[in-house]
């Protein structure tokens, strides 16, 4: 084979050329995530939610998250599904794991429920998961209202899930603002990145926000909805006339609210409340207006404004900002997108006086890292009934410690990553 010098680039140049064509290379990836809201109002689970999880859908989800509230709880039931998965999680679990689905992360307050659930392919890219929980009900000690959170890294980016249930009624509009405030004020994580709800990179704020519709009267509102003239409500939605005034609400976006409003309807059935205006004592005398309560929103974190030019030179403000620009260098390295595909109710269920709703979303990213912490594999062949030697290697460096342990999981865990079938630990010095 004949060589030819004068086609031949200096070492610098290679170098260069490879990195450009590996930043060329880099695309972002595409992750489908299926939302659910929905309050279920202490009823029991349907037989079938394939229609809620799209399961015949040709698109399937990498992620889904499903935040519940009024699930059950009663003490006696409470203590009982502390103990044993709730009939909820177990038919989200069920329905999902036979599809090669793993619940990553379940958080539980009263009747609020967070679940997570993710494709098996992405579990090892899914680190730094915390959940927390704040109360708002009797002044912050009961927990029927307030907001339950995951949170975690995925591919290398932090995305936060809040799942609130605020107060009730038409005249606390403004409370309900402040419980939302109050709940992002006191939820804080690993203080080292993220250490609270909007330091993430992507929050998703959804839930039983449980805002109204004001000033229209029934008869006005009944015939919008049934002529679907959805838009006439619009600027009298709570929360649309309260994100002109608050600047927190401005930062969040939700799409178009082209579908029926959620609440309140007459169990199994797709008619609005139609009970009588007397009852007998007076319970239950007043009938409630159709609204929009449940909602998802989410927030794609502002980029970092640039630091000041003009900055006294102490170790403060220049570690400021140099984190200021590794940030700013980070967010145009390793972008994050999203975009809402749909958003829509589902009529078809009817157990509570709720409708759920479904937010379907892509999220467009380039992955921080894709290669596993650690590899797993087994001495020589491995067959079943027969003991194997297991060796790991870390693939990249991270800190050891004595808490450290191996789990063995089954592709299909009924109650998710939490349960194994065999455990562990490392000692120091083994490795």
């Amino acid at each position: 084979m004949e060589n030819n010098d004068d086609t031949k680039e200096d070492p610098q140049s290679q170098v260069k050329n490879s990195v450009s064509m590996e930043k060329n290379c880099c695309n972002e990836d595409t992750f489908r995530l299926h939302m659910v809201t929905w309050n279920v109002a202490t009823a029991d689970p349907p037989d079938d939610i394939s229609s809620l999880l799209h399961l015949n859908s040709p698109k399937t989800p990498d992620l889904y998250v499903i935040g519940l509230q009024e699930v059950y709880s009663a003490p006696h039931r409470f203590i009982i599904d502390m103990a044993v998965e709730d009939s909820w999680s177990h038919l989200f679990m069920s329905s999902l794991a036979p599809r090669g689905y793993l619940k990553v992360s379940s958080i539980r307050m009263q009747g609020l429920l967070l679940l997570f659930f993710s494709k098996l392919a992405h579990v090892p890219f899914i680190r730094d998961i915390q959940d927390t929980y704040s109360r708002t009900g009797i002044s912050g000690y009961w927990g029927n209202k307030g907001g339950v959170s995951i949170r975690l890294s995925f591919y290398g980016h932090m995305l936060c899930f809040l799942n609130c249930h605020l107060a009730a009624h038409m005249q606390y509009a403004s409370q309900r603002v402040d419980e939302f405030e109050y709940i992002l004020d006191t939820q804080t994580f690993d203080p080292k990145k993220t250490p609270q709800i909007l330091d993430h990179k992507l929050v998703f704020w959804f839930g039983d926000l449980n805002f109204r519709i004001q000033d229209h009267g029934m008869h006005f509102l009944r015939n919008c909805i049934t002529s679907h003239k959805f838009n006439l409500l619009w600027s009298k939605d709570q929360l649309t006339m309260m994100k002109k005034t608050e600047a927190l609400l401005q930062e969040f976006d939700e799409g178009p609210l082209d579908f029926q409003p959620t609440y309140k309807f007459d169990r199994f059935s797709d008619c609005y409340d139609s009970r009588p205006h007397g009852t007998w004592l007076g319970f239950h005398g007043k009938m409630r207006k159709p609204a929009w309560t449940d909602r998802i929103l989410w927030r794609v974190k502002p980029k970092e404004p640039p630091p000041e030019e003009e900055k006294d030179e102490d170790r403060d403000s220049v570690l400021d900002e140099k984190n200021t620009k590794k940030k700013q260098e980070e967010e145009e390295e390793f972008p994050l997108k999203l975009k809402q595909d749909s958003y829509t109710s589902n009529m078809e269920y009817g157990v509570s006086d709720h409708k759920p709703v479904i937010g379907i979303f892509t999220l467009e990213l380039r992955k921080m890292y894709e290669t596993p912490l650690v590899r797993v594999c087994a001495e020589g062949e491995w067959s079943a009934d027969f003991d194997a030697i297991v060796i790991y290697s870390p693939l990249q460096p991270f800190p050891s410690s004595a808490w450290d342990w191996i789990g063995l999981y089954k592709v299909c865990v009924p109650g998710g990553i939490h349960e194994c079938f065999g455990l562990h630990y490392l000692h120091l010095g083994e490795g």
